[in-house]
């Protein structure tokens, strides 16, 4: 047993004495040797060819013995720490060298370990369901969302530009009299109403029919992007080709047919009135888990060592890179593009990995106060949901997580699901 003792040496600081026996030193000594011996020029001998003995009698029995507590450390460390029953934090480990030699070695580490922690009443939390009001206007308003997923653009004949049209035009804008760049354009679209031009240039289109020519007179902002036309006023010559509006789909039968499974607009309606009712039942469960989360987060009484906090964000902005990453895009051009930087984005997940670290204790506590457990069934059946999921094979799972892992989260998720079980919802 590599554990010597522990004793505390400040809060979540515990110094752990753990030994090495002298046969596994001395192999960690001979690996060292083999490791290095390749890299060493020896007077006499070809270089990597020099015996140990002849290295250690030039420079020392001692000589390879850094090497070898590098090596041997970590993996007694974690035996050490398993044996004491501690989690600890893999954050900063002071490491002293007792004694090493022939006879084995010894060291000192002291180390972050996860707090003790106290929670509260948690089997009388109370928190309130929001309620679920789906109505007939939140049909409405989906089906015109698929109307106009659904629309085609048509050219308009007979009237002259309103809100929403969308306008083909020539302009052409200028400064004091004299064009400016970038103000010159043919055949531009611009669905009047959007906003996306100088305000005021899309209402005075408004009332114009295609063939005409006319002046727009507008003051560009003073906040606007080029110095030299801020706050300046400038006219625009427009020469109008063509209006374009959207056609929505009639609201029939044969609009669901197209859209849905069903026949009738009536069979759609209905389909989307229970589907909207399902989002939103949804969405009431998942704000009673997050009310529960936050009545335990609130309830947690402890010590919690900041380089907890410290690596749920460093976790936290892993994942955000693998996010960028799976959606094409690569993190330093994020912030390039974004112009922030690293520390700004630390600190706005600093709150929430607070939150989860808190919940995470929380959690723990009460599958130590419930002695929650897993079944060797349960474990083989999450490992089976996993690979489904992922389209892996089971073992390459099994690979990838370890069971004391697997078993600690789906622990976790049997606390919450209790916690639920027991809160009282009004």
């Amino acid at each position: 047993m590599p554990l010597k003792s522990c004793t505390t040496e400040d809060v979540n600081r515990r110094k752990l004495e753990v030994e090495v026996p002298a046969d596994e030193f001395a192999k960690a000594v001979g690996n060292a040797y083999r490791k290095n011996v390749a890299k060493m020029n020896i007077p006499g001998f070809r270089k990597g060819k020099a015996p140990r003995s002849i290295i250690e009698r030039m420079y020392g029995k001692e000589f390879f013995y850094e090497d070898a507590v590098n090596a041997l450390y970590p993996a007694a460390l974690e035996a050490a720490v398993k044996e004491g029953g501690l989690k600890y934090i893999d954050d900063e480990i002071d490491l002293d060298v007792v004694s090493v030699g022939e006879e084995g070695l010894v060291f000192t580490a002291v180390i972050t370990v996860e707090p003790e922690v106290s929670l509260g009443d948690y089997k009388k939390i109370k928190v309130t369901k929001p309620e679920i009001n789906v109505t007939g206007d939140d049909v409405t308003a989906e089906i015109d969302a698929v109307r106009e997923r659904n629309a085609r653009t048509v050219s308009v004949d007979g009237r002259p530009a309103q809100d929403g049209d969308t306008a083909v035009f020539d302009f052409e804008g200028f400064v004091d009299g004299e064009p400016f760049e970038g103000g010159a354009s043919e055949d531009y679209k611009l669905v009047l109403g959007s906003g996306n031009f100088i305000p005021g240039f899309e209402e005075q289109m408004i009332g114009h029919s295609p063939g005409e020519e006319f002046e727009v007179g507008v003051d560009f902002p003073e906040d606007y992007h080029a110095e030299e036309l801020a706050g300046k006023p400038a006219v625009f010559k427009i020469k109008l080709h063509e209006l374009k509006t959207k056609e929505l789909p009639e609201l029939d039968d044969e609009f669901a047919k197209d859209v849905s499974e069903f026949d009738t607009l009536d069979e759609y309606k209905a389909d989307i009135m229970s589907n909207l009712e399902k989002k939103a039942e949804e969405k009431a469960e998942a704000e009673i888990d997050n009310q529960i989360a936050d009545a335990l987060v609130d309830m947690l009484e402890g010590d919690v060592p900041e380089a907890m906090y410290k690596n749920r964000v460093d976790d936290n902005l892993r994942e955000f890179a693998y996010r960028l990453q799976a959606q094409g895009i690569g993190f330093e051009d994020y912030l390039h593009y974004t112009g922030a930087n690293v520390d700004d984005i630390r600190s706005q997940m600093r709150g929430e990995a607070e939150k989860q670290v808190k919940l995470r204790l929380a959690l723990e506590k009460i599958v130590e106060l419930e002695e929650i457990s897993i079944s060797d069934e349960e474990l083989e059946e999450e490992y089976k949901k996993i690979a489904d999921g992922h389209e892996m094979e089971i073992e390459a799972v099994k690979k990838a997580v370890s069971p004391e892992d697997l078993s600690a989260d789906l622990k976790t998720q049997k606390a919450m699901s209790l916690a639920r079980d027991l809160a009282k919802i009004s």
